[in-house]
C-alpha cells in the first residue's frame, strides 16, 4: 500500500532511564530531534530526583535529613509523595513508600543485601507512611515525623511515563503510546481510529511472552510481578515487592497483577498495592475502588490462572 504524502510520519523514539528503556511511539509531521531531546529531559529530571542510585538526588537529600527538619523538594517530587500517600491509605498500608530500608537491607538499592539490615529491619515497628510524613505542598516542603528512609520505585517509572505524556502533548501531538519498561499510556486514539493495543505480559522469568493484549484509549496500565526481580534464598525466588507488614520480601503473592488506571503513576502504586495484598485480598479491594485489574496466579497442576477484576477485563479469565 502507497503511502499518500498527507498520512502523518511515524516516528518511534527511545531512550535510557532509570536502569531500563523510555519509549515514545507517535504519528506526526514534526522534527523528532526536538521531541527527543524533550522527552529525554523530562524523564532524565524524574529520575534525578527520585533516584536511590544517585547520592545528591532530592529523595535521598530528604532520607538523610534529621527527623522534624522541614525539606524543600521539587513540585514534581511532592506530587508524587502525595500520591503515594493517597494509594497507601486507601490500600491500608499495603503500599508504602517507607520502605527503603528494607529494599536496601535486601540488596534491591545500589549495595547488596546485608543480613545484619534485615535483621534489623524485621524488628522494626513501622507506622504507616502518612503519620511519618507531613507534606506542605503550597510551600514546597516534607517533613519527616520517623526515622524513615523513602523509596518511590514502585510509582516513579509511572510518574515518568505520565510526564513523557504531557510532554508530547507540549508539541501539539494529541496521540501516541509511551513508556517506560512495563509501564504504558495510550494517549488517544491510532491514525485509523482505533484504540492502542497493549500486551499483557506473561509472568515467565525465562522469556517475554504476551498473556492476553488491551486495547487502551486515554489511559494507562501497570504490572507488577514476581519474575523480573528477585533474589534467591535457601533456593527460594523472593520478590522484590515488600510486605510493609512483614519488612521483607512477599512470600506469597500472585504471579503478577496487572492495573489500568487513568495515569500510569497510579496504576503503578495500585499493582503493587493489589500484588501485596494478594488474590483475594486485592480482588476485594480492586473492586471497592472501581479499579480494572487483572491476577496472573500460579496453579497447580493447571498452571497460570487469570482473575479479572472490571469490565477492561472480562473474558481474561483463563
Amino acid at each position: 500500500m502507497l503511502k499518500m504524502s498527507t498520512d502523518p510520519m511515524r516516528h518511534a523514539l527511545n531512550g535510557a532511564t532509570m536502569g531500563t528503556r523510555w519509549s515514545a511511539l507517535f504519528y506526526a509531521d514534526v522534527d523528532p530531534a526536538p521531541v527527543q531531546a524533550a522527552l529525554q529531559a523530562a524523564v532524565g529530571a524524574v529520575d534525578a530526583q527520585m533516584s536511590t542510585w544517585t547520592p545528591d538526588s532530592a529523595l535521598m537529600r530528604l532520607n538523610a535529613a534529621p527527623v522534624g527538619e522541614w525539606v524543600a523538594l521539587p513540585a514534581p517530587m511532592l506530587e508524587v509523595i502525595a500520591m503515594g500517600l493517597e494509594v497507601g491509605r486507601a490500600s491500608e498500608g499495603a503500599f508504602d513508600i517507607c520502605m527503603g530500608d528494607v529494599v536496601t537491607a535486601w540488596g534491591f538499592g545500589p549495595d547488596r543485601a546485608d543480613a545484619a539490615q534485615i535483621r534489623a529491619s524485621l524488628a522494626v515497628s513501622r507506622d504507616p507512611a502518612g503519620a511519618a510524613l507531613e507534606l506542605d505542598r503550597a510551600a514546597g516542603y516534607v517533613c519527616k515525623h520517623a526515622a524513615v528512609t523513602l523509596d518511590l520505585n514502585g510509582i516513579a517509572k509511572g510518574y515518568g511515563v505520565d510526564c513523557l505524556t504531557d510532554t508530547l502533548a507540549e508539541f501539539g501531538i494529541s496521540a501516541g503510546l509511551l513508556g517506560i519498561d512495563g509501564e504504558m499510556r495510550a494517549l488517544g486514539l491510532r491514525p485509523n481510529g482505533t484504540p492502542w493495543t497493549i500486551a499483557v505480559e506473561a509472568p515467565d522469568r525465562e522469556q517475554r511472552a504476551p498473556f492476553s493484549v488491551l486495547a487502551l484509549e486515554n489511559a494507562a496500565v501497570a504490572t507488577s510481578g514476581d519474575y523480573r526481580h528477585w533474589v534467591e534464598v535457601q533456593g527460594r525466588h523472593l520478590s522484590h515487592t515488600m510486605d510493609p507488614r512483614r519488612g521483607a520480601p512477599l512470600m506469597t503473592s500472585p504471579a503478577s497483577v496487572t492495573v489500568v488506571a487513568r495515569n500510569c503513576a497510579l496504576a503503578d502504586a495500585w499493582a503493587t498495592a493489589l500484588m501485596v495484598l494478594g488474590a483475594q485480598g486485592g480482588t476485594i479491594l480492586a473492586q471497592e475502588q472501581g479499579l480494572d485489574a487483572l491476577f496472573l496466579v500460579r496453579d497447580e497442576p493447571a498452571g497460570l490462572r487469570g482473575i479479572p477484576v472490571g469490565s477492561l477485563f472480562a473474558g481474561k479469565e483463563e
